[in-house]
């Protein structure tokens, strides 16, 4: 069974960028597994830090059931996602266990540090994992099986100097639309959270308002998810591209409106 691992900061930015397209590769076979790399102890203006990560952890562990994926505990807290020799040995033993052909995560640059450690984190854990003098925390056997690495778009729809970000492909995710809607809603605390730091009225409004401009972006109807491919050096081929191959609803910018096209993988372009 092929495999896809997501790693992110916090509980619930799996459901906000990545769990549209993680849904639809669980209904074509493919085995997801999910990590948060912080417990989001930070996410609340009325609990205690303590409280604040069992509830969100309460709630990360029901919206990844909910989905049927893979659990696996957060290793740090917010505001505390360091690009450091530790996490990234803590993420290549992931990487080595799980020997996913898709690696999910956020964008390199975004709007806060947390999101931007993480990726950063994130490739240089897959880039170690077939190094065998590379000992990963806990030790694991290295690995060289190819993975391709997506980042998702930024928070926003803007890097962190207002830029308005393109992604190289979108998903069309509106078959599965209320099932990535449900899996948010049960990260219940961060409604109070968002709307006090962020002036979120309902995030999830938010979250579907990114998913239509994306969907308006790729030219055709209904809600998306967009995706940009890290450079293939030390990861796999120039050509590798398993989200593609995995979904029929995946298009690249330009695509709508070219005879044949709706409902049909495209090649890659150049």
């Amino acid at each position: 069974m092929p495999s896809v691992l997501a790693v992110f900061a916090h509980p619930d930015d799996i459901e906000f960028r990545a769990a549209g397209t993680l849904l639809l590769l669980r209904d074509r076979g493919w085995e997801v597994h999910y990590c948060n790399l912080s417990n989001g102890d930070l996410g609340s203006s009325v609990m205690t830090s303590a409280r604040t990560a069992r509830i969100r952890a309460a709630e990360a562990r029901a919206a990844c059931e909910s989905m049927d994926f893979r659990w696996h505990p957060p290793i740090g807290r917010d505001l505390q996602i360091f690009y450091s020799d530790r996490r990234v040995r803590q993420v290549c033993s992931l990487v080595r266990k799980v020997r996913p052909s898709i690696l999910l995560t956020h964008p390199l640059s975004d709007y806060m540090e947390d999101h931007m450690e993480t990726a950063r984190i994130v490739v240089t854990a897959a880039f170690a994992r077939g190094i065998p003098n590379y000992k990963s925390i806990p030790a694991r056997s290295p690995v060289l099986d190819p993975v391709t690495i997506y980042h998702s778009t930024p928070h926003g729809l803007r890097g962190p100097m207002r830029e308005l970000v393109q992604p190289e492909c979108y998903v069309d995710i509106t078959s599965v639309a209320d099932r990535k809607r449900a899996a948010l809603a049960c990260h219940a605390s961060q409604k109070e959270w968002l709307d006090v730091s962020q002036g979120m009225d309902s995030y999830l409004v938010s979250m579907e308002d990114e998913c239509r401009e994306l969907g308006r972006r790729s030219g055709r109807k209904g809600l998306a998810e967009g995706w940009s491919r890290h450079l293939h050096l030390g990861f796999g081929n120039e050509s590798d591209d398993p989200l593609r191959s995995a979904l029929d609803r995946l298009w690249s910018p330009g695509d709508a409106g070219k005879s044949g096209m709706r409902g049909r993988s495209v090649r890659q372009r150049r």
